[in-house]
């Protein structure tokens, strides 16, 4: 198994990329059918506007070394907790979105490539940024 190890704690790398990708796959299915009918929803899953906890910034410094602020899309929260991180430039174009996978000490960011950072990319751009969402949380966060 690969382990990534920080502060003496192991985290299983193969474990943290399942939930990345079932994350994906959870939204992949919510976009697909936000854009046939932004009505609809999942049996299982809900709606894209009932999946994830919050979306909001989070500005440079707030956490220690943390050289730049960022988009957060809040999944879960506790032990553990996940979330997709966008990090944008002026006009909210992300330049670089992540997973991230937080348990307790310990935490893993995996950036994302391809199809992944596409299917993410639209959804930020598409669904945070023209409703205007992302606009708000920044202001509230200065």
């Amino acid at each position: 198994m690969l382990y990534y190890e920080k502060g003496g704690v192991k985290m299983e790398k193969k474990k943290v990329i399942q939930n990345k990708d079932e994350r994906i796959k959870d939204l992949k299915k919510l976009w697909s059918l936000f854009l046939k009918d932004p009505d609809a929803h999942d049996e299982e899953l809900g709606s894209i506007f009932e999946y994830g906890l919050c979306f909001d910034y989070v500005p440079a410094g707030t956490f220690q070394d943390q050289r730049s602020g960022y988009f957060r899309y809040q999944l879960s929260w506790g032990g553990p907790s996940d979330e997709f991180r966008f990090y944008c430039d002026p006009d909210f174009i992300p330049y670089k979105i992540t997973y991230v996978y937080l348990d307790w000490f310990d935490g893993m960011e995996i950036e994302l490539k391809g199809k992944d950072f596409n299917l993410l990319k639209e959804i930020f751009e598409n669904f945070f940024v023209e409703s205007g969402t992302a606009t708000q949380v920044l202001q509230e966060s200065l």
